[in-house]
């Protein structure tokens, strides 16, 4: 099932978190993200150039698109985790798939009520495993934060649309790192930049490295019809992220943590029964599309 691929999405968003917290003892945010873009953009380039995929794309308007909305969702997200508890910021950036889902229904489609009570259901096992607090003085914070989970589901929506018109995922990812990296490297002027040892530059390496990987999974995750589907399967990059700090930083969990874990199992286990019990259309092609 093409909708699987969220899954190693999931685990190698999660891989890339590991080398980002280790990689931020060293580096700023910004520092990190321009550094998973760049050596991304080689990574895709060099993959782009074995396979002999063409970077020029009769979509050149949906790529733009995407990275746009992509980079504007990331650069909202960081910006948010320095305003704000990181388990708000993060929990604000997961109400992505709820924004989708309104983005597909205001495209035309119908999804069941079931698929969207999963998603609903994914989203508070993700509150009961975060517990993100917001105080009043912080409403502009949240709306930042906010906003990044609305930019994400307009790059998601960007993703889908590709995928139905034939657009290779590795043309995707590598004009997502080529915007981005451009985005990241003027932001970059105005920040401090601290000296790359070897020990640093691996754990960037890795940060990009899982970041290709897991952008290139996603991508063919939403290529698919069952694009709903997907942004659940989304959800288990929490449980992987848990099952990694747990054995790398011994961080515990309470009743109500795994409670959410549990309810974010179930949201996927239940998007997939609905997905295969809903009829619905698959996406249009485009003339001309290879798929």
């Amino acid at each position: 099932m093409q909708t699987l691929w969220m899954v190693v999405a999931s685990l190698l968003f999660a891989c890339m978190g590991v080398c980002v917290k280790l990689a931020a003892v060293t580096h700023s945010a910004i520092e990190v993200v321009f550094y998973r873009s760049f050596l991304s953009l080689i990574i895709m380039a060099c993959i782009i150039g074995m396979r002999g995929v063409a970077i020029a794309t009769p979509h050149w308007r949906w790529q733009i698109s995407r990275g746009l909305f992509g980079f504007a969702a990331l650069f909202s997200y960081f910006w948010a985790i320095t305003l704000l508890p990181l388990a708000t910021a993060v929990t604000l950036n997961y109400t992505s798939a709820i924004f989708l889902a309104i983005f597909l229904v205001l495209a035309g489609m119908r999804p069941s009520v079931g698929t969207f009570g999963a998603l609903l259901v994914g989203l508070a096992g993700v509150g009961l495993l975060l517990r993100p607090s917001l105080h009043g003085d912080q409403l502009p914070a949240g709306l930042i934060g906010l906003a990044s989970g609305v930019l994400a589901a307009m790059a998601y929506f960007s993703v889908r649309e590709l995928g139905a018109r034939g657009e290779p995922e590795t043309r995707t990812v590598f004009y997502f790192s080529l915007v981005s990296s451009v985005g990241a490297g003027f932001w970059l002027l105005f920040s401090e930049i601290h000296r790359v040892d070897l020990h640093s530059g691996l754990l960037l390496l890795g940060v990009a490295a899982f970041a290709t990987g897991a952008q290139l999974a996603m991508t063919r995750a939403f290529s698919g019809t069952h694009t709903l589907l997907a942004a659940a399967l989304a959800y288990s990059t929490v449980i992987f992220s848990s099952l990694f700090a747990a054995f790398l930083w011994g961080e515990t969990h309470d009743a109500w943590a795994w409670l959410g874990i549990a309810l974010i199992v179930v949201s996927g286990l239940a998007s997939t029964h609905f997905a295969r019990h809903s009829a619905r259309p698959a996406p249009d092609r485009a003339p001309g599309s290879r798929r």
